[in-house]
């Protein structure tokens, strides 16, 4: 095994054991079971009546629940085989007979080329250990001209703003790897193959209490976050909405794109 793939596989199972136990708090996240753009999912999902849908890094299932009401069939992959035992039973439960789980990464997914004609993956690829191959993988397993919508957590760009976000995100979240900027995203997402249509941002607002419980952030790790954002300097804290509590705002985007 080479010094990549040995990456690969701490990085997986660091991953694995964080979301794990934290299966159950996923699903019955607000953040992640509700928003505006779950909704415009679930409109490009309509439009395009897939035979075969793929939700990449479906954490919660909430992708998966969305689109299941309008594809063929939904295969929902993570790397958290505890995830999946909870989107499963949470399909069963839902009554959501077309959807099926799969464990696996996504730079490496065990599926045929052009298996899948439609595409989505939201709040997952900043756990990616390899941004540009997960990308890669997803255009091999899509037929060309089918849509794909990528929503994730962006990155500000700016070096003391990009870098406030990453220690944040990482103290809470070891299995954390990157906030891409939406430029980032265009240009990984054009190299991969994928021709963007349109992108969408928004602020989300993070409770830092909830934020912080549904990873079971240490109490002392949860301080060294509020160090940061204490000691941190004016323009940073108003950029992110530093609130009293520790509350704060981060951007969101929705980039909608076509395999080519």
């Amino acid at each position: 095994m080479d010094e990549r793939e040995n990456m690969l596989q701490s990085h997986y199972a660091l991953t694995v054991g964080q979301f794990g136990p934290r299966a159950e708090a996923y699903v019955e996240s607000a953040v992640h079971a509700g928003g505006a753009d779950l909704d415009a999912l679930g409109q490009l999902g309509a439009a395009a009546a897939p035979a075969r849908a793929l939700d990449l890094g479906t954490g919660g299932g909430h992708v998966a629940y969305c689109l299941a009401r309008h594809a063929g069939r939904v295969t929902a992959v993570d790397l958290s085989p505890d995830m999946l035992r909870v989107v499963a039973q949470t399909a069963r439960d839902k009554r959501l007979a077309n959807i099926e789980t799969v464990q696996a990464a996504a730079e490496d997914l065990p599926f045929a080329d052009d298996a899948f004609d439609f595409l989505a993956s939201r709040f997952s690829a900043h756990h990616w250990r390899d941004f540009a191959a997960g990308l890669r993988q997803a255009r091999r397993v899509l037929r060309a001209g089918a849509p794909a919508v990528f929503i994730d957590i962006v990155s500000p760009g700016r070096a003391m703003l990009d870098t406030h976000l990453q220690a944040v995100e990482l103290l809470r979240d070891p299995s954390h790897v990157r906030d891409y900027a939406l430029d980032e995203w265009c240009c990984a997402l054009a190299r991969a193959g994928f021709g963007v249509r349109s992108c969408k941002t928004w602020r989300l607002r993070m409770d830092f209490a909830v934020w912080t419980e549904r990873m079971r952030t240490p109490a002392p790790v949860a301080q060294a976050i509020r160090l940061l954002q204490t000691k941190a300097d004016a323009r940073t804290r108003a950029f992110f909405a530093v609130e009293a509590d520790g509350s704060f705002c981060l951007d969101a985007a929705m980039v909608e794109t076509a395999a080519v």
